[in-house]
């Protein structure tokens, strides 16, 4: 394991740090197959109810492919890159636990892609996110122009794909881009924005004291039913519901309730 992925248990969190500040957490191969790595040791966790992705620094979450590996690659290099990419955004959207994309930085391209494959998104004020490849002549292909349309609509997502403009954090946000902007006020001391790490701890906190196990069930459910017709979709729910009504959490939920106090969740 190198030091281009950082894995930093807290329970109930679990940190995944990019740690290329030097060329604004781009994404060699190393650390994509270090991402795609720490996914599968992630799935069967059952201590890590959250996870969060930040990059280091304070000027870039992720600026996409690294374009200096990219340069020297042969097509066929070029071809196990983007499969290579796609695995791991699918992976990490595959997760089993909700995952936080927290922008400390701008991200491009490859690194909006990510951001695009978590779940839940926050950003610094002064950041902005970009889609660049059409200015590069290629278009976005780890999940880019399949995600997007999903999470803001059609039109909107070929504005910003064939334009390649920059979007500022609070526009990201009024447009159903992100879900929180964190105003800045000042990224601390560190390597790490540690104001967005307290805000993105705060927000996992309290995502986290969900049941672990119903987490999981609602998160499969709503990915699974999605494009879906509704009743396939109502279908997929109930299935999803009757894995937990033999847990230990439902009860203890229950008992929570009636006793008037806060639940204690185990995920069993």
């Amino acid at each position: 394991m190198s030091d281009v992925l950082l894995i930093e248990r807290e329970p109930p969190i679990t940190w995944l740090k990019l740690n290329r500040p030097q060329v604004m957490n781009s994404l060699n191969r190393i650390l994509l197959k270090e991402l795609l790595q720490a996914t599968v040791e992630l799935s069967d966790d059952l201590e890590t109810r959250i996870v969060v992705i930040i990059g280091s620094g304070t000027k870039a979450f992720c600026a996409g492919a690294d374009l200096s590996e990219r340069k020297g690659m042969s097509e066929g290099e070029v071809l196990d890159y983007l499969q290579l990419i796609q695995k791991t955004m699918q992976a990490i959207e595959e997760l089993p636990q909700p995952v936080i994309a927290a922008l400390n930085g701008s991200s491009f391209g490859g690194g909006t892609e990510l951001a695009l494959a978590c779940d839940l998104r926050m950003i610094v004020e002064e950041a902005s996110m970009r889609l660049t490849e059409v200015k590069l002549g290629i278009i976005p292909g780890a999940g880019g122009t399949q995600r997007l349309p999903r999470l803001i609509g059609k039109s909107r997502a070929k504005e910003l794909i064939l334009t390649a403009r920059p979007v500022a954090a609070r526009e990201a946000h009024d447009i159903g881009l992100v879900h929180r902007v964190i105003p800045a006020r000042t990224a601390g001391d560190g390597e790490f924005h540690q104001q967005l790490m307290a805000e993105a701890r705060t927000w996992a906190s309290e995502i986290a004291s969900g049941a672990p196990l119903a987490l999981r069930a609602a998160k499969k459910a709503i990915d699974n039913g999605f494009d879906r017709d509704l009743q396939a979709g109502l279908s997929i729910e109930t299935k999803a519901y009757l894995t937990l009504i033999n847990t230990r959490d439902r009860l203890e939920g229950l008992a929570a309730f009636a006793e008037k106090r806060e639940p204690v969740y185990k995920g069993e």
